[in-house]
């Protein structure tokens, strides 16, 4: 998936301006539930107690964050293009222990096969080419690692798909204009959900990037997904026809 050549600094733009209101708007949004979609996220990265964990798109840190908490001898990168998103992170109580790195995760700043495990959360949709993300991902990871990836995804139609649009195009700017002020941020982002991959081609993306799928998983009304690929061991081989199992919450 590529998009504009300027869809970079638009997007590092935007990320600054709301960044003192960034985690609050995702509580907001979500009802508190993105925090447990990313504990879940990090359940999913299988990571060992010395495990070295990479969060790409890391943001204000939340999931390098629950990656110590769940696994407080880790080493843990938080890797982000917006400087003072970083800097909020910096600035939030117990997040001293995330080493804070800045870096485009087109061209992640890292040795091959460095991390145990990479993740990222919500931040896929918003890069210039996700197929390219991915790959680079894919590199950055040890075999046998995992790439995790937590994103808003373009849900099914279902009975309920009015009323999720109504509240995602109308309602959410409306607050994000409220708490953010930054009304235009918050309409970017169903648009960006509309333009991103459903949870097959999203699947169907960590394929192509060389890993071997583990599992999906959806919640919030399948419009958000949980997909975890393995990078392959010696001779392993990704199966390209099968589809992991799908669940939803």
């Amino acid at each position: 998936m590529t998009t504009s050549p300027d869809k970079p600094e638009q997007i590092r733009a935007m990320f600054a301006r709301i960044a003192h209101r960034y985690d609050l708007m995702n509580r907001l949004m979500t009802g508190g539930l993105d925090l447990r979609w990313r504990q879940q996220a990090i359940r999913a990265c299988a990571l060992t107690p010395d495990a070295r964990v990479l969060d790409v798109g890391a943001g204000t840190g939340d999931l390098a964050a629950e990656a110590l908490r769940q696994c407080p001898e880790a080493l843990v990168v938080g890797c982000d293009f917006t400087l003072p998103m970083m800097l909020r992170g910096r600035m939030k109580p117990g997040r001293d222990r995330i080493r804070w790195i800045g870096g485009d995760a087109l061209r992640l700043p890292f040795a091959d096969e460095t991390f145990d495990a990479v993740v990222s959360g919500f931040v896929m949709r918003n890069v210039a080419d996700l197929d390219l993300a991915l790959r680079e991902q894919a590199r950055v990871v040890r075999p046998g690692g995992r790439v995790v990836c937590l994103e808003a995804i373009r849900p099914p139609e279902r009975w309920w798909t009015p009323f999720y649009r109504f509240y995602f195009h109308r309602i959410v700017p409306w607050i994000g204009g409220i708490v953010a002020g930054d009304r235009a941020a918050y309409t970017y982002l169903p648009q960006s959900v509309e333009n991103f991959f459903t949870l097959d081609e999203l699947a169907s993306a960590m394929a192509r990037a060389g890993l071997v799928l583990q599992e999906t998983r959806t919640f919030m009304l399948e419009a958000v997904a949980l997909v975890v690929g393995m990078k392959p061991v010696g001779n392993q081989k990704r199966s390209a026809g099968a589809s992991p199992p799908t669940r939803s919450a």
